[in-house]
Protein backbone atom coordinates (compact mmCIF):
# COMPACT_ATOMS: atom_id res chain seq x y z
CA UNK A 1 0.00 0.00 0.00
CA UNK A 2 1.08 3.32 -0.58
CA UNK A 3 -0.03 6.99 -0.13
CA UNK A 4 2.15 8.20 -2.81
CA UNK A 5 0.11 10.33 -5.44
CA UNK A 6 0.42 12.23 -8.77
CA UNK A 7 -1.28 15.45 -7.84
CA UNK A 8 -3.59 16.75 -11.23
CA UNK A 9 -3.79 20.41 -12.22
CA UNK A 10 0.04 21.29 -10.63
CA UNK A 11 2.18 23.92 -12.36
CA UNK A 12 3.95 21.69 -15.03
CA UNK A 13 0.47 20.45 -15.71
CA UNK A 14 -0.78 23.39 -16.37
CA UNK A 15 1.71 25.01 -18.14
CA UNK A 16 1.94 22.09 -20.58
CA UNK A 17 -1.83 22.23 -20.99
CA UNK A 18 -1.60 25.84 -22.35
CA UNK A 19 0.74 24.63 -24.99
CA UNK A 20 -0.31 23.24 -28.41
CA UNK A 21 -1.33 19.89 -28.61
CA UNK A 22 1.38 17.80 -30.96
CA UNK A 23 -0.52 15.92 -33.97
CA UNK A 24 0.85 14.77 -37.07
CA UNK A 25 0.12 17.94 -39.07
CA UNK A 26 2.01 19.32 -36.24
CA UNK A 27 5.19 17.24 -37.27
CA UNK A 28 4.94 18.15 -40.67
CA UNK A 29 4.94 21.88 -39.57
CA UNK A 30 8.14 21.06 -37.78
CA UNK A 31 9.59 19.57 -40.50
CA UNK A 32 8.88 22.58 -42.92
CA UNK A 33 10.20 24.93 -39.92
CA UNK A 34 13.43 23.09 -39.77
CA UNK A 35 12.64 22.53 -35.74
CA UNK A 36 13.88 19.04 -34.92
CA UNK A 37 11.58 16.54 -33.37
CA UNK A 38 12.36 15.15 -30.14
CA UNK A 39 10.47 11.65 -29.52
CA UNK A 40 11.02 9.11 -26.31
CA UNK A 41 9.56 5.66 -25.60
CA UNK A 42 7.54 5.48 -22.61
CA UNK A 43 5.49 2.45 -20.65
CA UNK A 44 3.83 3.79 -17.70
CA UNK A 45 2.20 6.63 -15.89
CA UNK A 46 4.96 8.11 -14.42
CA UNK A 47 7.71 7.62 -16.67
CA UNK A 48 5.18 9.50 -19.54
CA UNK A 49 4.41 12.06 -17.15
CA UNK A 50 8.05 13.00 -17.23
CA UNK A 51 8.92 12.49 -20.04
CA UNK A 52 5.94 14.63 -21.51
CA UNK A 53 6.11 17.62 -19.23
CA UNK A 54 10.10 17.63 -20.11
CA UNK A 55 9.14 18.78 -23.77
CA UNK A 56 9.24 15.63 -25.49
CA UNK A 57 7.04 16.24 -28.76
CA UNK A 58 6.08 12.41 -29.40
CA UNK A 59 5.81 9.64 -26.99
CA UNK A 60 6.13 6.44 -28.34
CA UNK A 61 4.76 3.08 -27.08
CA UNK A 62 6.97 0.92 -27.72
CA UNK A 63 6.83 -2.77 -28.33
CA UNK A 64 10.64 -2.98 -26.96
CA UNK A 65 8.66 -2.76 -23.77
CA UNK A 66 8.71 -6.77 -24.26
CA UNK A 67 12.32 -6.46 -23.43
CA UNK A 68 12.95 -3.68 -21.04
CA UNK A 69 10.23 -4.17 -18.94
CA UNK A 70 8.57 -7.59 -19.66
CA UNK A 71 12.15 -9.25 -19.68
CA UNK A 72 11.40 -10.74 -22.93
CA UNK A 73 14.75 -11.31 -25.20
CA UNK A 74 13.30 -9.63 -28.12
CA UNK A 75 9.96 -7.70 -29.34
CA UNK A 76 7.90 -11.04 -30.30
CA UNK A 77 6.32 -12.19 -27.81
CA UNK A 78 4.57 -8.52 -26.69
CA UNK A 79 0.97 -9.16 -27.18
CA UNK A 80 -2.03 -6.66 -27.98
CA UNK A 81 -3.64 -6.80 -24.57
CA UNK A 82 0.17 -6.12 -22.97
CA UNK A 83 0.22 -3.14 -25.68
CA UNK A 84 -3.00 -1.38 -25.27
CA UNK A 85 -2.68 -1.81 -21.45
CA UNK A 86 0.82 0.06 -21.45
CA UNK A 87 -0.39 2.41 -23.64
CA UNK A 88 -3.88 3.00 -21.31
CA UNK A 89 -1.32 3.90 -18.57
CA UNK A 90 0.41 6.35 -20.77
CA UNK A 91 -2.43 8.67 -22.36
CA UNK A 92 -3.42 9.16 -18.61
CA UNK A 93 -0.25 11.01 -17.81
CA UNK A 94 0.51 12.65 -21.42
CA UNK A 95 -1.28 16.15 -22.27
CA UNK A 96 0.72 17.67 -24.69
CA UNK A 97 3.12 15.15 -26.69
CA UNK A 98 1.99 12.63 -29.47
CA UNK A 99 0.85 9.25 -28.02
CA UNK A 100 2.01 7.09 -30.85
CA UNK A 101 1.28 3.06 -29.69
CA UNK A 102 3.27 0.41 -31.31
CA UNK A 103 1.14 -1.95 -33.64
CA UNK A 104 2.60 -5.37 -32.16
CA UNK A 105 4.05 -8.68 -34.14
CA UNK A 106 0.85 -10.81 -35.22
CA UNK A 107 -1.21 -7.83 -35.16
CA UNK A 108 -1.54 -6.97 -38.76
CA UNK A 109 0.48 -9.43 -40.52
CA UNK A 110 -2.30 -11.40 -41.45
CA UNK A 111 -4.37 -9.39 -42.93
CA UNK A 112 -5.22 -5.63 -43.75
CA UNK A 113 -8.98 -6.07 -41.96
CA UNK A 114 -7.18 -8.01 -38.80
CA UNK A 115 -4.86 -4.82 -38.74
CA UNK A 116 -7.27 -2.41 -39.38
CA UNK A 117 -9.61 -3.98 -36.40
CA UNK A 118 -6.34 -3.90 -34.01
CA UNK A 119 -5.54 -0.27 -34.86
CA UNK A 120 -9.28 0.59 -34.16
CA UNK A 121 -8.77 -0.96 -30.57
CA UNK A 122 -5.77 1.27 -29.99
CA UNK A 123 -7.47 4.43 -30.87
CA UNK A 124 -10.62 3.96 -29.21
CA UNK A 125 -9.73 1.25 -26.20
CA UNK A 126 -6.21 2.90 -25.19
CA UNK A 127 -6.26 6.83 -26.37
CA UNK A 128 -3.94 6.07 -29.25
CA UNK A 129 -3.26 9.00 -31.15
CA UNK A 130 -0.99 7.29 -34.17
CA UNK A 131 -0.13 3.41 -34.27
CA UNK A 132 3.00 2.55 -35.84
CA UNK A 133 3.73 -0.14 -38.11
CA UNK A 134 6.97 -1.76 -39.30
CA UNK A 135 8.08 -2.41 -42.72
CA UNK A 136 7.19 -1.16 -46.27
CA UNK A 137 2.62 -2.00 -45.48
CA UNK A 138 1.29 -0.06 -48.32
CA UNK A 139 -2.08 -1.56 -48.44
CA UNK A 140 -2.44 -1.34 -44.70
CA UNK A 141 -1.27 2.39 -44.50
CA UNK A 142 -3.86 3.65 -47.23
CA UNK A 143 -6.61 1.66 -44.72
CA UNK A 144 -5.73 3.23 -41.74
CA UNK A 145 -5.72 6.17 -43.32
CA UNK A 146 -8.80 6.05 -45.03
CA UNK A 147 -10.45 5.28 -41.27
CA UNK A 148 -9.22 8.47 -40.09
CA UNK A 149 -6.32 6.49 -37.73
CA UNK A 150 -2.76 8.04 -38.50
CA UNK A 151 0.15 5.84 -39.14
CA UNK A 152 3.58 5.92 -38.48
CA UNK A 153 6.03 3.73 -40.61
CA UNK A 154 9.16 2.22 -39.61
CA UNK A 155 12.15 1.27 -42.09
CA UNK A 156 15.49 -0.47 -41.89
CA UNK A 157 16.32 -2.46 -38.72
CA UNK A 158 12.69 -3.17 -37.69
CA UNK A 159 12.80 -5.79 -34.65
CA UNK A 160 10.37 -7.80 -35.90
CA UNK A 161 12.11 -8.86 -38.47
CA UNK A 162 15.13 -10.44 -36.45
CA UNK A 163 14.71 -13.77 -37.87
CA UNK A 164 14.57 -12.71 -41.10
CA UNK A 165 17.51 -10.30 -40.70
CA UNK A 166 19.48 -12.94 -38.84
CA UNK A 167 19.74 -10.64 -35.87
CA UNK A 168 19.95 -6.33 -35.44
CA UNK A 169 22.30 -6.00 -38.24
CA UNK A 170 22.48 -2.08 -39.70
CA UNK A 171 20.60 -2.48 -43.06
CA UNK A 172 20.45 -0.90 -46.35
CA UNK A 173 24.90 -1.10 -46.59
CA UNK A 174 24.69 -1.53 -50.66
CA UNK A 175 23.70 0.66 -53.40
CA UNK A 176 20.67 -1.49 -54.12
CA UNK A 177 19.62 -1.88 -50.73
CA UNK A 178 19.56 1.96 -50.04
CA UNK A 179 17.35 2.46 -53.55
CA UNK A 180 14.74 0.19 -52.25
CA UNK A 181 14.60 1.64 -48.81
CA UNK A 182 13.84 5.22 -50.97
CA UNK A 183 11.66 3.71 -52.48
CA UNK A 184 9.66 2.03 -49.62
CA UNK A 185 10.34 5.26 -48.03
CA UNK A 186 8.09 7.06 -50.78
CA UNK A 187 5.81 4.53 -50.97
CA UNK A 188 4.95 5.05 -47.04
CA UNK A 189 4.50 8.82 -47.44
CA UNK A 190 2.18 8.84 -51.01
CA UNK A 191 -0.08 6.12 -49.21
CA UNK A 192 -0.70 8.96 -46.37
CA UNK A 193 1.95 7.96 -43.63
CA UNK A 194 2.13 11.24 -41.05
CA UNK A 195 6.43 10.33 -40.43
CA UNK A 196 8.63 7.37 -40.96
CA UNK A 197 11.17 5.85 -38.08
CA UNK A 198 14.26 4.91 -39.86
CA UNK A 199 16.28 2.95 -37.75
CA UNK A 200 19.65 0.76 -37.82
CA UNK A 201 20.32 2.79 -41.72
CA UNK A 202 23.63 5.07 -43.18
CA UNK A 203 23.27 8.26 -42.05
CA UNK A 204 23.71 9.32 -45.85
CA UNK A 205 20.70 7.18 -46.80
CA UNK A 206 18.66 8.42 -44.08
CA UNK A 207 19.50 11.93 -44.76
CA UNK A 208 18.94 11.10 -48.85
CA UNK A 209 15.59 9.73 -47.51
CA UNK A 210 15.18 12.83 -45.27
CA UNK A 211 15.40 15.59 -48.02
CA UNK A 212 13.05 13.53 -50.36
CA UNK A 213 10.17 13.09 -48.15
CA UNK A 214 7.65 16.28 -47.27
CA UNK A 215 6.96 14.09 -44.22
CA UNK A 216 9.19 13.42 -41.32
CA UNK A 217 11.82 11.26 -40.63
CA UNK A 218 12.52 9.95 -36.51
CA UNK A 219 15.61 8.42 -36.67
CA UNK A 220 17.28 6.01 -34.29
CA UNK A 221 20.64 4.82 -35.51
CA UNK A 222 20.70 6.65 -38.59
CA UNK A 223 22.73 9.33 -37.77
CA UNK A 224 21.72 13.63 -37.02
CA UNK A 225 20.38 14.43 -40.31
CA UNK A 226 16.65 12.94 -39.92
CA UNK A 227 14.30 15.83 -38.88
CA UNK A 228 14.02 13.67 -35.41
CA UNK A 229 15.44 11.59 -33.23
CA UNK A 230 13.88 8.62 -30.66
CA UNK A 231 15.39 6.82 -28.25
CA UNK A 232 14.31 3.85 -25.79
CA UNK A 233 14.01 5.36 -22.39
CA UNK A 234 15.58 2.76 -20.42
CA UNK A 235 18.46 3.28 -22.34
CA UNK A 236 18.52 6.16 -22.24
CA UNK A 237 18.59 6.58 -18.41
CA UNK A 238 20.47 3.59 -17.87
CA UNK A 239 18.14 0.98 -16.54
CA UNK A 240 18.96 -2.01 -19.14
CA UNK A 241 21.35 -4.81 -18.78
CA UNK A 242 22.69 -5.79 -21.86
CA UNK A 243 25.44 -4.06 -24.09
CA UNK A 244 24.09 -0.70 -25.56
CA UNK A 245 24.04 -0.39 -29.16
CA UNK A 246 26.37 1.93 -30.75
CA UNK A 247 24.30 5.13 -31.37
CA UNK A 248 22.78 4.77 -27.22
CA UNK A 249 23.72 7.92 -25.33
CA UNK A 250 23.42 7.35 -22.11
CA UNK A 251 22.72 10.51 -20.10
CA UNK A 252 21.78 9.27 -16.33
CA UNK A 253 22.54 6.20 -14.63
CA UNK A 254 19.45 5.54 -12.92
CA UNK A 255 20.26 1.94 -12.36
CA UNK A 256 23.06 2.76 -9.92
CA UNK A 257 20.90 5.41 -8.33
CA UNK A 258 18.33 2.38 -7.29
CA UNK A 259 21.01 -0.32 -6.71
CA UNK A 260 22.10 2.38 -4.01
CA UNK A 261 18.69 3.46 -2.63
CA UNK A 262 17.34 -0.12 -2.05
CA UNK A 263 20.64 -1.39 -0.63
CA UNK A 264 20.33 1.78 2.07
CA UNK A 265 16.81 0.72 2.36
CA UNK A 266 17.66 -3.12 3.43
CA UNK A 267 20.52 -2.04 5.97
CA UNK A 268 18.38 0.30 7.78
CA UNK A 269 15.38 -2.29 7.71
CA UNK A 270 18.64 -4.86 8.97
CA UNK A 271 19.58 -2.68 11.78
CA UNK A 272 15.96 -1.18 13.13
CA UNK A 273 16.82 2.24 11.68
CA UNK A 274 14.03 2.27 9.56
CA UNK A 275 11.33 3.13 10.40
CA UNK A 276 12.19 5.87 13.09
CA UNK A 277 9.71 6.83 15.46
CA UNK A 278 9.19 10.31 13.11
CA UNK A 279 8.03 8.23 10.53
CA UNK A 280 5.40 6.38 12.99
CA UNK A 281 2.36 7.32 13.45
CA UNK A 282 1.32 7.69 17.01
CA UNK A 283 -2.21 7.51 19.19
CA UNK A 284 -3.94 10.75 20.54
CA UNK A 285 -1.98 11.87 23.78
CA UNK A 286 -5.25 10.91 25.85
CA UNK A 287 -5.72 7.71 24.35
CA UNK A 288 -2.00 6.68 24.56
CA UNK A 289 -2.77 7.29 27.75
CA UNK A 290 -5.93 4.43 28.55
CA UNK A 291 -4.32 2.06 25.96
CA UNK A 292 -1.15 2.34 28.50
CA UNK A 293 -2.94 1.94 31.72
CA UNK A 294 -4.93 -1.09 30.50
CA UNK A 295 -1.70 -2.77 29.09
CA UNK A 296 -0.10 -1.68 33.05
CA UNK A 297 -3.68 -3.82 34.60
CA UNK A 298 -2.73 -7.34 34.53
CA UNK A 299 -6.21 -7.81 34.96
CA UNK A 300 -7.74 -6.00 32.07
CA UNK A 301 -10.13 -8.18 29.99
CA UNK A 302 -9.37 -7.09 26.36
CA UNK A 303 -13.72 -7.91 25.65
CA UNK A 304 -14.10 -4.61 27.89
CA UNK A 305 -12.96 -2.71 24.93
CA UNK A 306 -15.65 -4.34 22.95
CA UNK A 307 -18.81 -1.79 22.98
CA UNK A 308 -21.71 -4.50 21.87
CA UNK A 309 -20.93 -6.79 24.47
CA UNK A 310 -24.67 -8.45 24.16
CA UNK A 311 -23.30 -9.31 20.40
CA UNK A 312 -20.60 -10.84 21.88
CA UNK A 313 -22.30 -12.78 24.26
CA UNK A 314 -24.79 -14.08 21.96
CA UNK A 315 -21.85 -15.18 19.35
CA UNK A 316 -20.19 -17.24 22.78
CA UNK A 317 -23.74 -19.12 23.60
CA UNK A 318 -24.10 -19.57 19.41
CA UNK A 319 -20.58 -21.56 19.11
CA UNK A 320 -21.16 -23.60 22.63
CA UNK A 321 -24.36 -24.70 21.78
Amino acid sequence: MSFTNFPVGDQSSATLTSLPKVTIPALAEMKRQGKPICALTAYDYATARLVDENGVDLVLVGDSLAMVVLGHDNTLAVTVEEMLHHTRAVRRAVHRALVVADMPFGSYHNSTTEGLANAVRFVKEAGAEAVKIEGPRVELVRALVEAEIPVVGHLGLTPQSVHRMGGYRVQARTAEAIRQLRADARALAEAGAGAIVLEGVAREAAEAITAELDIPTIGIGAGPGCDGQILVFHDLVGLTFTPQPKFVRRYADAGALIRSAVERYREDVEHRTFPSDAESYHLPAAARKTVQTELDNPHFDDRDGIVNQDALLDWEELTQA
